[in-house]
């Protein structure tokens, strides 16, 4: 997908393009807007989903509750209710892990190559 969140190539991204950069379905997006009132896509004339990049960054945080740490719906609404900023830099310090080791991997397959 073209979503980057470093540079803005879009104002909008549609739900399928979401979908696709967080591998699930555009039905879970869907209900995920009716469980987190964080997540609210512009809509146009014809009801279609407009994300912008805050949206895919709530998005993102919801996510990686849910999804990599395992918590249920309720959990992870009153968790971003009660700590939002404890959450944003806990899931930045795992994505900036992530990169991190990603970065080890293919240096370590470079050397791997070498010898």
């Amino acid at each position: 997908m073209a979503y980057n969140p470093n540079k803005e190539l879009k104002l909008y991204y549609s739900i399928s393009e979401v979908a696709e950069y967080f591998h699930v379905q555009p039905s879970l997006l869907r209900y995920w807007e009716t469980q987190f009132p964080q997540i609210s896509p512009r809509k146009s004339g014809r009801n279609v989903r407009q994300y912008t990049k805050d949206d895919i960054e709530q998005i993102r945080l919801i996510y990686n509750l849910v999804k990599e740490r395992g918590l249920k719906l309720d959990a992870a609404a009153k968790l971003l209710r009660s700590n939002r900023q404890g959450v944003e830099r806990k899931s930045e310090a795992m994505d900036k892990l992530q990169e991190i080791r990603s970065e080890l991997v293919a240096l370590r397959q470079a050397l791997a190559t070498i010898e």
